[in-house]
């Protein structure tokens, strides 16, 4: 990973490079509670409004996203200043470290409006490689999963736990998630339906829990189409670091968004696409 000017003087030794390690990690767990804090008192109120930011179909924003990623900022600004900043609602900021924090204040937004707790706070850390560190958070049930920078960690209310994925089965017996019934474009949805037709188990709707399920190794696969940056960097370094594979439908870098298949594990990944595919 590329480090900032301001940390590239004190990386020459194992404690400097830790204490570095450790900075970036306690930024971003600031973050996530600060993103905790600023949505929680939105999720499940009454007459709750929503914007509409497509101008065909629904893409709603809320007052939560808002606060959420402008508390996000906020902590950047303190804490790391020199780092670019890549969020939904807010755009991009440049920076000089050669380091960006792509932030998704709460991806889910219809979840959120209908009260179910499958939305996420998205945080993740990339250079120009892509992802190198990701945190996905479900402040409601309390539940934060991490990956990157030497982690691949659960938290949530019963402890503490270590992410590991889902071991080599076959597609038969596979559990597959979408967010989206009517997933992308017709030519999508029919790839995904013949894939979908080969596993066990479909389900839909549970935006980026889905993914965080794959690190923690319930389930085997994960296919969407037309995603953004902000979706799926922090779902890439999380599943990466628990083992699993992420890319696209041709089986190279997921990290730009779009077409998008997360797998447990080399053997499901490589079976998935080969239908994706061939379809």
């Amino acid at each position: 990973m590329s480090q900032p000017e301001s940390g590239a003087a004190g990386a020459s030794s194992p404690d400097s490079a830790d204490a570095y390690r450790q900075d970036l990690l306690d930024t971003a767990i600031a973050m996530a509670d600060e993103a905790r804090a600023a949505t929680l008192p939105h999720f499940r109120r009454l007459g709750l409004d929503a914007e509409n930011k497509a101008q065909t179909g629904f893409d709603p924003v809320t007052a939560a996203d808002h606060a959420a990623e402008a508390a996000m900022r906020a902590v950047l600004a303190r804490r790391r200043p020199d780092d670019a900043v890549l969020g939904e609602e807010g755009g991009a900021t440049s920076g000089r470290s050669g380091l960006t924090w792509v932030i998704d204040p709460i991806d889910g937004t219809r979840g959120f409006l209908a009260g179910t707790p499958t939305w996420g706070v998205l945080i993740a850390l990339s250079d120009a490689s892509g992802p190198r560190f990701g945190l996905i958070d479900q402040p409601y049930i309390g539940e934060r999963f991490l990956g990157g920078l030497g982690l691949s960690r659960f938290e949530g209310p019963h402890g503490q736990a270590s992410l590991a994925t889902r071991p080599p089965r076959p597609l038969s017996e596979a559990i597959l998630f979408t967010t989206f019934p009517e997933i992308g474009t017709p030519a999508e949805r029919a790839a995904f339906e013949a894939l979908a037709g080969q596993v066990r188990l479909t389900r839909y709707g549970m935006d980026c829990y889905a993914y965080a399920l794959v690190a923690a190794g319930q389930i085997d696969l994960v296919v969407e189409a037309g995603l953004h940056a902000h979706d799926i960097h922090a779902p890439i370094a999380v599943i990466t670091a628990a083992g699993g594979v992420v890319t696209d439908w041709q089986g190279g870098p997921a990290h730009g968004g779009g077409r998008v298949i997360a797998a447990a594990n080399t053997e499901i990944h490589a079976a998935a696409l080969a239908w994706l595919r061939s379809a």
